[in-house]
């Protein structure tokens, strides 16, 4: 039995980056609490293999890149179409472009910001004109959505700023939107990770820095994807119902203070 208020039966919630990994994770938590998925990713093979496992009839499966705008209005569109509405975006979509600073290149810079930052600001936009307008038409059960940030974005990162400053700016977009949003009850919050066991954070759990990041985590333990993406589903379910413009950090006591 689901924890009161932690049920999303009856919601169907867009989930980008659902390939692998985290966003994987959530996608199938969000199944488990018996609602619907729309999965984004930009690989095909991998989103339709999770549709054919779960079931076509809870999962639809849509590639493409979230950097790309009119992608992101389709993608809300054929979720309408397909399930009656968006009840909830997960911002989840990244990659790692890794250089330091006075090595990095524009192109580096550039496609990092795309996915992270401008992808968040295309999907929460379309959702968002989605969410707005059925609450203008009546509908006043609002929405959630979530947006995924990091440490780098608060404490900052070594080799990676294209990837530090994105997902500063993925708190702005949270504060900002869940000001205009509020008052047509859509909730906007964002989830920081610290370092979670998937492919993206191989390099940081190799034998070279594991020690070092280790020994900064209170908890003394790397994050799995299914725990993590517990916080993230509280967040779109109504036991947050009273929850906007915050910052939950999943990170095992990582930024304590910050």
């Amino acid at each position: 039995m689901n924890p009161q208020g932690m049920e999303l039966q009856g919601r169907n919630v867009i989930v980008t980056g659902a390939g692998q990994g985290i966003g994987r994770a959530i996608a199938q938590l969000v199944l488990d609490l018996g609602g619907t998925v729309t999965a984004v990713d930009l690989n095909k093979d991998a989103i339709d293999a999770f549709a054919a496992e779960a079931g076509a009839d809870r999962v639809l499966a849509l590639a493409g890149s979230v950097a790309d705008g009119s992608f992101a209005q389709s993608v809300v569109e054929q979720a309408v179409a397909r399930f009656g509405a968006v009840h909830g975006l997960v911002n989840n979509a990244g990659i790692t472009r890794p250089a330091m600073i006075e090595k990095m290149t524009l192109e580096q810079w550039q496609q990092v910001i795309d996915v992270h930052l401008t992808g968040a600001f295309h999907f929460l936009q379309a959702v968002g004109r989605h969410m707005l307008q059925r609450s203008r038409g009546g509908d006043k059960s609002g929405g959630s959505i979530v947006n995924i940030s990091s440490d780098a974005g608060r404490r900052g990162t070594i080799g990676q700023i294209n990837y530090g400053a994105a997902k500063a700016g993925v708190l702005g977009l949270t504060m900002c939107a869940a000001r205009e949003w509020a008052k047509y009850n859509v909730r906007v919050n964002t989830v920081g990770f610290g370092v979670v066991e998937t492919p993206m954070t191989e390099t940081i759990r190799s034998e070279k820095f594991a020690e070092t990041y280790l020994a900064q985590i209170p908890l003394a333990r790397w994050a799995e994807a299914g725990e993590v993406a517990r916080p993230v589903c509280f967040l779109l379910s109504e036991a947050a119902s009273y929850v906007t413009g915050q910052h939950l950090s999943a990170n095992g006591g990582y930024t304590i203070g910050v």
